[in-house]
């Protein structure tokens, strides 16, 4: 393991533009986002428009590390105590998010997706074309309290 002294410089290839300004619990898959990337990453999209979908990786900069290692999913306190590396909460000692949505569109450094569960002004850390072949796990078990989150007319709250 390397020593605690080592970092890791990223440095942000783009930034994330929709009209989400803060939380928000439930449905991301309605919202609609430009990635705007640096002039400089507009060549190295050439055939990005060929996949359907796009796997962003984010910055959560408006994240905190969490004060206690377990947590209720989404504050809900009718769902388990767990461990918050066991959640998808933003909230972590290095709060990067992985995203898969949607690509609508493209013009030069600009892509339009839907379904990204991101602010607007979020740092873009990465973006990879989604493979369904090595990302889809098709029969990938999930615990109980997840089911019930995910379960129609919960609202997510």
């Amino acid at each position: 393991m390397p020593p605690e002294s080592e970092s890791i410089v990223i440095r942000p290839i783009g930034v994330v533009r929709n009209a989400v300004a803060g939380a928000k619990y439930g449905s991301w898959e309605d919202v609609t986002s430009q990635l705007v990337l640096r002039p400089e990453y507009a060549q190295a999209l050439t055939g990005i428009e060929e996949f359907s979908h796009v796997e962003v990786v984010l910055w959560f900069d408006r994240s905190h590390a969490p004060d206690e290692p377990l947590i209720h999913p989404r504050d809900r306190a009718d769902l388990p105590l767990v461990g918050y590396l066991a959640t998808r909460t933003p909230n972590r000692p290095n709060p990067l998010g992985i995203t898969v949505a949607r690509l609508v569109a493209r013009e030069g450094n600009v892509l339009t997706v839907q379904g990204l569960d991101a602010f607007d002004g979020t740092p873009i850390v990465d973006l990879k074309p989604y493979i369904p072949r090595p990302d889809l796990v098709q029969a990938a078990r999930v615990p109980d309290w997840l089911r019930r989150v995910n379960a129609p007319g919960d609202s997510g709250q």
